[in-house]
């Protein structure tokens, strides 16, 4: 799931990341003392500059962070208090409650389906799905996975969920039925999962302070990296770098970034950076794909909406400028004037994208679902 892109401009100038002119930052969940505060939400320039609390109300040991582009909304989930919140997209201020989760919500991702998929740290530990307005769907699992915390998806759709106090990865195809553990040894206190391009899976390790590589059958490869402290949180640069949360034992938490060898590169987030004690998400946005019009179509504007053909209807196209292409991580995949009223998507990955039309003043967004 994980594509790299190129419609990015990346120059590396020694350690210092220079980053194109789209919205591309760095959003760190800062779990403080766990559960005990202080806690909050940072936010930095892809290179780490103009660091800013983003958020500080409704937290409670936070855990993760979503963003849902065209809602202009950021969901937090909150282990103490049980509940997902829902906070405004751009600025960050709190809304309400998009979910409570009596087992307590970590990690939350958004699946190919367009659904939320949401992880339990106590409970039964199956992982939960929701619309994105908040409508609870199912329990998608039979099996839960105790104490879970990192989640991620194979190219074949198959789901992996770690388990913390358990030091395994347990696999769910894509109907959510259970194909047992995937990995049940080499690992003290996993969180965050993450699959590459070429199947390998690296899993954070932050118990046994690592990174490690296992390949497509579950077998242990190497240490990606130890140079690293309770790792939690991870994200992956446009140029293949990682950032990943370093957690420096307890205090001084910084962001640090591995090239695709594992080697370290910098800490993009300087330790202790806004007070920084526990960075436990780490997550790329470009905060310009956020819908920040109130120009509603009644209609959708492209067709069709499923497919790997779109057409822009040429009425609306007349309003606009460009129309940009994002990923559920909002990252461009496709970027074109509206002087051009189709759009060819049969190179990129099937999945759930969201196209915004632009001008200088406003913009639209509409789901759109790539499949082939």
């Amino acid at each position: 799931m994980k594509k790299q892109l190129t419609l990015f401009l990346w120059l590396l100038a020694g350690a210092i990341i220079t980053v194109s002119a789209q919205g591309l930052e760095i959003y760190v969940s800062d779990a403080g003392n766990f559960n005990n505060p202080p806690w909050q939400i940072l936010k930095f320039d892809a290179d780490g500059s103009n660091g800013e609390v983003f958020i500080t109300e409704e937290l409670g040991w936070p855990q993760d962070i979503l963003f849902l582009p065209d809602r202009n909304e950021v969901l937090i989930s909150n282990l103490t208090t049980g509940l997902i919140n829902r906070h405004v997209g751009r600025s960050g201020d709190y809304q309400n409650v998009f979910a409570e989760v009596d087992g307590g919500p970590t990690r939350m991702k958004i699946g190919s389906d367009g659904l939320i998929y949401v992880l339990q740290w106590q409970g039964n530990g199956r992982v939960l799905r929701y619309q994105q307005d908040g409508t609870f769907v199912d329990e998608f699992t039979t099996v839960g996975v105790p104490n879970s915390i990192g989640l991620d998806w194979d190219a074949a759709g198959n789901l992996y969920v770690s388990s913390f106090n358990g030091g395994t990865v347990r696999q769910f195809d894509s109907s959510g039925n259970d194909l047992g553990l995937f990995i049940e040894n080499d690992l003290t206190g996993p969180t965050n999962i993450w699959f590459e391009d070429n199947g390998d899976l690296l899993v954070l390790d932050w118990s046994g302070g690592s990174v490690d590589r296992f390949d497509s059958n579950g077998d242990f490869l190497e240490s990606f990296t130890t140079d690293i402290s309770q790792p939690e949180g991870i994200d992956q640069l446009p140029n293949g770098d990682y950032i990943v949360g370093n957690g420096q034992a307890g205090g001084n938490g910084s962001v640090r970034v591995f090239d695709a060898s594992g080697t370290t590169v910098e800490d993009v987030v300087p330790a202790g950076a806004l007070d920084l004690l526990q960075p436990n998400a780490v997550v790329l946005f470009d905060s310009s794909t956020l819908q920040v019009s109130d120009v509603t179509p009644t209609t959708p504007w492209i067709h069709p909406t499923i497919g790997d053909t779109f057409r822009l209807t040429h009425s609306v196209a007349t309003s606009f400028d460009e129309w940009i292409v994002f990923d559920l991580r909002g990252t461009v995949v496709s970027q074109q004037s509206t002087d051009q009223l189709t759009w060819d998507a049969s190179a990129i990955a099937s999945g759930v994208y969201f196209v915004q039309l632009r001008n200088s003043t406003s913009s639209i967004t509409q789901k759109l679902v790539v499949r082939h």
